[in-house]
């Protein structure tokens, strides 16, 4: 609620600027809600002098900038430095060694483009799958073509449904909040059967060899 209450306080003081900063700042620490700033936005253009294309237009430029950020985040923490952190202990504690970066780093080379545009529409995932973008290098005008498309379909979305309801935004805004918590609860379990499906494959490679 607090979130909320503050994230609100910005946007009806500072406007376009609010929008902007505070989407920038939600791509880079992802618990800080869009959903409320998008609705909310739209919402404001209803009733402000906001308009709904500059509020998207807005959030979209404030999406690019924090996914920037974690694109060379992901940069400085590149292949070579994975290769030598999993090449040690932390490799030894999780089992994993630098082919499996490897692997991961041509999975991200052929499906990358897909996987950056998609991920944009999935709560924390439209954050963090700029890092792996910048650590497997994924080319720039490739990153930021796929990064302002998604953001811009994610951001229209939200902010013309928040102009839409009007007044209503806040009860459309519990719709998101479920969705959000189910695609967490997804890709919790997708996870875990990731994990638990490589784990397995590497011991029962390790049996065939014995």
């Amino acid at each position: 609620m607090f979130m909320q209450e503050m994230v609100i306080s910005i946007m009806n003081q500072f406007g376009y600027f609010g929008v902007f900063f505070l989407i920038a700042l939600e791509n880079i620490f992802p618990p800080i809600p869009s959903e409320v700033i998008l609705l909310f936005g739209g919402f404001m253009t209803t009733s402000t002098k906001l308009s709904v294309v500059g509020v998207i237009i807005a959030a979209t430029l404030g999406s690019l900038l924090g996914a920037i950020v974690l694109y060379f985040v992901g940069k400085i923490l590149n292949k070579e430095r994975l290769k030598k952190i999993v090449s040690g202990k932390i490799g030894k504690v999780l089992r994993l060694k630098a082919s499996d970066i490897e692997k991961a780093d041509h999975w991200f080379d052929t499906k990358g483009n897909k996987t950056v545009f998609f991920c944009r529409f999935i709560p924390i995932v439209r954050s963090l799958i700029s890092i792996p973008a910048g650590m497997s290098e994924m080319p720039m005008p490739k990153f930021l073509v796929y990064t302002i498309a998604g953001s811009l379909i994610w951001n229209s979305v939200l902010t013309i449904i928040g102009a839409k309801v009007g007044d209503n935004w806040e009860s459309i805004l519990g719709i998101f909040d479920n969705f959000s918590h189910i695609v967490l609860i997804v890709l919790i379990v997708l996870f875990v059967l990731i994990v638990g499906i490589f784990y397995y494959k590497r011991l029962h490679k390790k049996k065939n060899k014995v």
